[in-house]
């Protein structure tokens, strides 16, 4: 009969392919029972976004088969990791990635991309909240269709909810559409603040926090104010904003912050007669800031008149036409995305096990 530590040492084989390490050690197997012929355990990935998620299935029946078992009970479950320190004393102490989307400068899509990355996330599962920190041009509201004003309950404002996506934004509050956001410095660092603050996010596997455009105010309030889990940047293929998208990257490296990874949106038009790609706007940006931070390229996205309508009419395409090619490259930039969350997550992990160990 086949013992609870021989499908332990079958199961020591398999390794998530993107950290690297056994799914075994990182404690991904739960609840492990042998009932005559009968194997039952829980596979617990770590993030319902796992990139892998198929693969690393496949790779644990492939083990266990090994083992001469056929009746295997395998439950395929997700935990989040925590990828920023928490503690009760902190900010946001029930939210367990804050991922920041930024670019160097305005019109590359980086709100198009927060809001189709929130929703992609949320349907695999996720607890996810986007938070939108441009107070001058605030769009995600109208993005998603949102029109309803938040709540206030026990001092505490209720976000509003679209899609399984809590939202807040700055475009909530004024009282019509034309109404300008002047604000000084210090008056947006108090607002942003404020939606950290003062918001019920409540407990998130991702807060997504759409930044305005460039190094200015916003950005370094959020920096220096809570634990951010990493940054996404946002390009295009054109040499000028792939150059202004790198003084994005020079500010959070200064500050300590991880980049998660490039996103190159407008990246092609896909000919609707011919189907080949055309550069409208050049090629490479993305992969040549990777190249040169050595940072991952997440992804493409392409250029297509159904994406801006749906941003226009609070439809967007992951949930108007999830089966569509552009809905398919924001599902597998949101994967690999949480992926890379979970490599960061794990490394910080890893950082806090050292320091206890050096204080005992």
């Amino acid at each position: 009969m086949v013992t609870v530590d021989q499908v332990l040492t079958a199961l020591k084989n398999v390794k998530d392919p993107e950290i690297h390490k056994d799914i075994v050690s990182m404690g991904m197997i739960k609840d492990v029972s042998i009932n005559e012929d009968k194997l039952a355990f829980t596979l617990e990935l770590t993030t319902p976004a796992c990139p892998f998620n198929s693969e690393i299935e496949q790779d644990v029946r492939n083990s266990i088969s090994t083992l001469g078992i056929k009746d295997l009970d395998l439950k395929v479950t997700a935990r989040v990791m925590e990828g920023r320190s928490i503690s009760m004393d902190q900010l946001l102490p029930n939210v367990k990635n804050i991922l920041a989307v930024a670019s160097g400068k305005g019109g590359v899509g980086k709100t198009t991309v927060s809001v189709n990355l929130a929703l992609a996330l949320a349907k695999t599962g996720a607890k996810v909240g986007i938070l939108d920190a441009d107070i001058y041009g605030p769009s995600v509201p109208l993005m998603l269709g949102l029109k309803q004003s938040p709540e206030v309950i026990d001092n505490k404002i209720q976000p509003p909810i679209t899609e399984n996506v809590k939202v807040m934004s700055m475009g909530f509050f004024y009282e019509q559409s034309q109404q300008a956001g002047i604000y000084r410095g210090p008056i947006i660092s108090g607002i942003v603040k404020q939606f950290i603050t003062d918001v019920n996010w409540g407990e998130l596997d991702y807060l997504i926090i759409d930044l305005p455009p460039g190094t200015g105010d916003a950005p370094l309030t959020m920096a220096q104010t809570i634990p951010i889990t990493g940054i996404l940047i946002v390009t295009t293929p054109q040499d000028v904003a792939m150059n202004v998208a790198v003084k994005s990257i020079g500010m959070f490296n200064k500050l300590n912050i991880p980049i998660i990874g490039v996103v190159e949106n407008m990246s092609y038009l896909s000919c609707p007669n011919c189907n080949e790609k055309i550069n409208i706007f050049g090629k490479g940006g993305g992969q040549k800031i990777s190249e040169q931070f050595k940072v991952p390229f997440i992804g493409e996205i392409p250029l297509t008149p159904q994406i801006m309508q749906g941003s226009d009419e609070g439809k967007s395409i992951i949930i108007s036409d999830p089966n569509s090619e552009y809905s398919q490259a924001f599902y597998r930039i949101s994967k690999i995305t949480a992926g890379r969350i979970s490599v960061v997550a794990l490394e910080l992990q890893d950082q806090e096990e050292e320091k206890e160990k050096i204080l005992q």
